[in-house]
């Protein structure tokens, strides 16, 4: 029979009795559900199910429409050796009371948990010590990398004092070569090797144990059973050896085999720091001080301190305290590790600033508009962080190799041990080519290969720009063959600029310079593109009186004796003029998507004085982009809603063949579904209307110039909404692929041709520990390779 625990679930969105009616109802209809007790005054239902119903729970609420309240957490783990630790951990996790979904990386050390909103944390971090690893909160990043540099320079001095003990035992072998024949005494040999296999190497007993009592296996009972096999060995030999007679010893394999494999995990403690360095580097941007301007007094206070709307100094040289908004000052702001923009932007009042930027050269005076978690720092630092925490499909497959490695490594070594002593071999010889099978087969290198490749991966790209919001964004981005963009404020800039101008007396200076006086002081976005040409310009403009709206037709003003009018074609059919000479340019700029807009005069003597073409201007690069990706053999394709001319003129002038006008977002989503039959589709856009689209694709692309609705829509983020960077976040996408198969190409291909090796007696124990040793090294170090990663763009200024 199978046994019920009692859930205790929150609910959100009841306001009433039919709505506990309906999740009753829901939760009744799960599986195995004994009772069901809702209570809506707190908004809490207690269900009796079986084990390992959680989730099945979530979901018939989620599907009632109603929400079950949850919240992220992360745990700094430590004690792991291996992948099938990982494993562990991440089983008994699961089974805890409020957990949604777990993930624990092993390279990083981290577990990312999805739990039930106000569950309590203490039961996890008693799980996890009862498995004998330990767990604690993250709650300051920089204690935890505190923590993290004191484990390793500990785990420095024990290598040390292993190499110390060891290296008297390998000197009389590596002499031989040169003639030199002399060796230790039994017992100085002991006397060196037993600190190191059971002091030094006691951390591998303890894991295994504590793995034995789980009914799991890991690398720690391979590398205990192997070396307590050849150091038993050596004592058998010393104790049957004549006196007088020096026996056959092992000793300096056993110390040996265990001061390599803490060399290797040294260097890969080391190395898989390097890989999380793109986190370190974003966490270093934030200072832990700001200098508050309060009733004319300055004075340094912490950042818990602050409020919004606070008023912050921030001197020439100092990094951005806060997200804010200048209100005094002007300088420029380097905000090459936050948005990957290599040049420093203009900051005047009004312009807003963000936490971690380095201030140029001015004192600026700001205000607080976003604090702590809600700054873009640190939303970006907690998309990097999931992203790293996040398993990449392919991982699956080999968390599920990992489990049953171990056990398989623990047959072959007794075949082999069993083979050589039917085969006629004494024992002292089954004996170690068994024990090289145990050391050589290692599961580091799997449990590393993917996490290291992903680590390194979204970090270097975070530095340059691209935020990849999860492991299955990036694993599925290398395979893209299509990508289809939203037009306005992804490709273009999203603010109508002047295309063409023409005066009917050919003087367009002129004629700029009256749209621009009657312009003066509104600020619809077409009067912005006309004052912006002015100002470019550098044109005086005249004083304009009796300003007045014309009502969906444009702007009049008096300017001396004429009054000017600035409209669209409804005024000038109300005017009853006629378009004479601009009425070509007015059907060819029409064409071309453009909006029009006439300059008349209506009193003394009507008449046209010249027209206006506006239009959005493509963004600095689009051309490149389009360019890089047709260079990669991807197909571009442009969706937009705009009308069929502006939409066909921004294709024509990128290259873009496939161009899709008029349409509505719902429809945006159809037609990526239809793309899709076809390859694997990117969709690029900045909008709300772009979220359904981003939501279809196989990879959405934001960018982060957008809104925060379509950056929640996609996996990948441009922080600069640079569109040459779809190029390059699909470009180190595939590069992070291929480093994963390459990662465990190179740590299947260890064991297979190892194991094989050390069975067959062609691999003694001690260069089968150095084997594996090198298998994870080497692994993480490939990995590592990804942290060279530059956009092309900053290849080939």
């Amino acid at each position: 029979m199978t046994s019920l625990i009692t859930y205790d679930l929150p609910i959100s969105g009841m306001t009433c009795a039919s709505c506990v009616g309906r999740v009753e109802r829901a939760l009744s209809k799960v599986a195995g559900v004994a009772n069901v007790s809702i209570n809506l005054a707190s908004e809490r239902a207690r269900i009796e199910a079986p084990t390992g119903h959680m989730q099945q729970l979530v979901e018939a609420v989620t599907q009632a429409g109603y929400e079950v309240p949850s919240e992220q957490l992360d745990l700094a783990l430590s004690g792991m050796t291996c992948s099938s630790c990982a494993g562990r951990i991440e089983r008994v996790l699961a089974q805890q009371t409020g957990v949604l979904a777990v993930s624990v990386n092993f390279a990083s050390e981290r577990a990312h948990l999805h739990m039930l909103r106000g569950s309590d944390t203490q039961p996890l971090l008693q799980a996890v010590n009862r498995a004998d690893y330990k767990a604690s909160l993250i709650s300051d990043p920089r204690t935890a990398e505190k923590t993290a540099a004191t484990a390793l320079r500990h785990e420095r001095w024990i290598l040390l004092l292993a190499i110390m003990l060891t290296l008297p035992l390998v000197v009389p072998m590596l002499a031989e070569p040169f003639g030199l024949h002399w060796m230790l005494p039994a017992w100085a040999q002991f006397a060196l090797a037993a600190p190191v296999q059971f002091i030094v190497g006691a951390r591998f007993y303890r894991a295994a144990w504590s793995a034995l009592r789980a009914r799991a296996g890991n690398m720690d009972q391979l590398v205990a059973i192997g070396t307590s096999a050849a150091f038993g060995l050596s004592l058998y030999q010393w104790a049957v050896t004549p006196a007088g007679s020096m026996p056959h010893l092992y000793f300096e394999a056993s110390a040996v085999i265990i001061t390599l494999i803490l060399l290797g995990k040294y260097l890969e403690s080391r190395a898989k720091r390097q890989t999380s360095s793109a986190i370190r580097a974003l966490q270093a941007l934030r200072p832990e001080r700001a200098l508050r301007l309060q009733e004319g007094a300055e004075q340094w206070v912490s950042l818990a301190e602050l409020k919004l709307g606070d008023r912050v100094v921030v001197k020439p040289g100092e990094r951005f305290p806060v997200d804010g908004q200048v209100i005094e000052g002007q300088s420029h702001a380097d905000e090459a590790l936050i948005s990957g923009e290599s040049l420093p932007q203009p900051k005047q009042p009004g312009d807003r600033v963000t936490a971690g930027a380095i201030n140029g050269e001015g004192r600026l005076l700001i205000e607080t508009t976003a604090l702590g978690a809600e700054t873009v720092l640190s939303r970006i630092i907690r998309l990097v962080e999931e992203a790293q925490a996040a398993k990449a499909p392919i991982q699956k497959l080999v968390d599920k190799v990992s489990q049953i490695f171990v056990p398989s490594v623990l047959l072959i070594a007794l075949a082999t041990l069993s083979g050589w002593l039917l085969y006629g071999a004494g024992i002292e010889t089954a004996l170690l080519n068994a024990v090289a099978v145990l050391v050589i087969a290692c599961p580091c290198a799997l449990g590393l290969a993917t996490p290291t490749a992903i680590m390194a991966g979204t970090g270097v790209a975070a530095r340059h720009g691209i935020l990849i919001k999860d492991a299955e964004a990036l694993e599925v981005a290398h395979a893209v063959t299509q990508v289809a963009f939203d037009k306005t404020g992804t490709l273009t800039a999203g603010s109508p600029r002047i295309a063409h101008l023409r005066a009917v007396d050919g003087d367009d200076a002129q004629l700029l310079q009256l749209a621009g006086a009657l312009q003066r002081g509104s600020e619809h976005s077409l009067a912005k593109a006309v004052l912006d040409r002015c100002a470019e310009q550098h044109l005086t403009l005249a004083e304009v009186s009796h300003s007045k709206a014309l009502a969906g037709r444009g702007i009049a003003g008096q300017m001396g004796e004429r009054q000017l009018a600035l409209g669209n074609q409804r005024l000038l059919d109300e005017q009853g003029l006629p378009a004479t000479e601009l009425a070509a340019d007015a059907l060819a700029w029409e064409a071309e998507g453009r909006t029009l807009s006439w300059l008349l005069v209506l009193a003394p003597q009507p008449r046209v004085l010249g027209l206006f073409a506006f239009g959005d201007t493509l963004k600095p690069g689009a051309a490149q982009a389009i360019a890089a990706l047709t260079a990669q053999g991807i197909d571009s394709h442009l969706i937009s809603g705009d009308n069929h001319g502006s939409v066909q003129a921004v294709a024509d002038a990128l290259g873009i063949s496939a161009a899709h006008a008029n349409v509505l977002p719902a429809d945006k989503a159809a037609i990526i579904n239809a793309m899709r039959k076809d390859g694997v589709v990117a969709m690029v856009g900045d909008g709300i209307n772009d979220a359904p689209a981003l939501a279809a694709a196989d990879v959405g692309i934001a960018m982060g110039s957008g809104t925060d609705v379509a950056m929640h829509a996609a996996g990948i983020t441009l922080m600069h909404g640079d569109p040459r960077l779809v190029a390059d976040a699909l470009d180190i996408s595939r590069r992070t692929y291929n480093k994963i198969r390459q990662n465990l190409f190179w740590a299947f291909a260890y064991n297979l041709i190892g194991i094989p090796l050390a069975a067959a007696g062609l691999l003694n124990p001690m260069l089968a520990g150095a084997a594996m040793a090198l298998s994870s090294v080497s692994v993480v170090s490939n990995a590592l390779l990804l942290k060279t990663w530059k956009p092309k763009r900053s290849e080939n200024p």
